[in-house]
Order: structure tokens, then C-alpha cells, then sequence
């Protein structure tokens, strides 16, 4: 291999490294457990948050409850499983509740953060949503939480 071949390589290499560390402390660190009901933030964590069920956490949404029917809010959240390419760990419906986990992974570092969405239809025209996201690595979560909460609330309010 040329010289200058070899030490483009190494500082490729070099400046790649640290990705490759991460990544392998998340594929051993951040498996995939499936989460099959709606959980709470732990007390002062920085690394969560949550809308809903009387449990709001870092979030300053005045109402879950949305004017749309059941099958509009679950297009929209389709919508944006699709956009964010998550992938679904749960999916569970029956005909006045669907609760979904997915997983939805930071941009460059790929960290993964659960995402539980809970939606109760009230009547025909009316929904109540709980979220929850939080990251499965790390003491916080520079704010990535509550943005994609207000995110996912802001699509599907429409």
C-alpha cells in the first residue's frame, strides 16, 4: 500500500473511532426490551419525558385530548413511525385503545430512545393520547425528549 494510502486510512481510522466505540457500547449496552405497557419518568430524571395520564414530566402541553377520530391519529402517528424510519417493539389495538413501542434513534450517534404512545378514543370525534420518550443510555438527554414529545403531539393535533 502507498504511503499517503496508509495514512489516509489511519486518519480515517482515527476520526471514525470514536463512532465505532459508541456503537459498540450501545449494541451491548441498549438492547431491545420490549415495553408492553405505558410507564412514568423516575423522579429527577433528565433523560425523559412524559404527556399524559396525569403523569406529565418536562412537558408544558395544556390537553390531551385531541378533536379527531381514532383512525386519523393513528395515520398520523403511522406518518411519522415511517418519516423517523422507527421501528415497532409492541404494537397492541382492540377498538377504543391502541398503545404502541417503538424505537426512534438519534441522528449520527444512533442512540435509542423508546417511545410508548397510548390512545383512547372517548367518541367518535375524540381521542386521549399519552407519550412517553425516553433514552436508554445515559444520565440525560439534551433536551431530545420532550422536543420529540411536542414533535409527535404537534403532528398528530394536525
Amino acid at each position: 500500500m502507498h504511503p499517503i494510502a496508509s495514512k489516509a486510512l489511519l486518519l480515517v481510522l482515527l476520526i471514525a473511532s470514536p463512532w465505532m466505540l459508541v456503537q459498540g457500547w450501545i449494541f451491548v449496552g441498549a438492547q431491545d426490551e420490549s415495553i408492553s405497557s405505558m410507564e412514568a419518568c423516575p423522579e429527577g430524571s433528565a433523560n425523559c419525558a412524559h404527556l399524559g395520564g396525569n403523569a406529565d414530566y418536562r412537558m408544558d402541553v395544556s390537553s390531551t385530548f385531541i378533536d379527531r377520530s381514532m383512525e386519523d391519529i393513528r395515520s398520523e402517528l403511522t406518518d411519522y413511525i415511517a418519516e423517523y424510519d422507527c421501528e415497532i417493539l409492541v404494537e397492541d389495538a382492540s377498538d377504543s385503545l391502541y398503545y404502541v413501542h417503538f424505537v426512534e434513534r438519534t441522528p449520527f450517534w444512533l442512540f435509542p430512545d423508546d417511545v410508548l404512545v397510548s390512545i383512547e378514543q372517548i367518541d367518535e370525534d375524540t381521542v386521549n393520547i399519552e407519550l412517553h420518550s425516553q433514552s436508554r443510555l445515559g444520565l440525560g438527554d439534551m433536551g431530545v425528549n420532550p422536543e420529540r414529545l411536542e414533535r409527535i403531539y404537534n403532528q398528530l393535533v394536525g
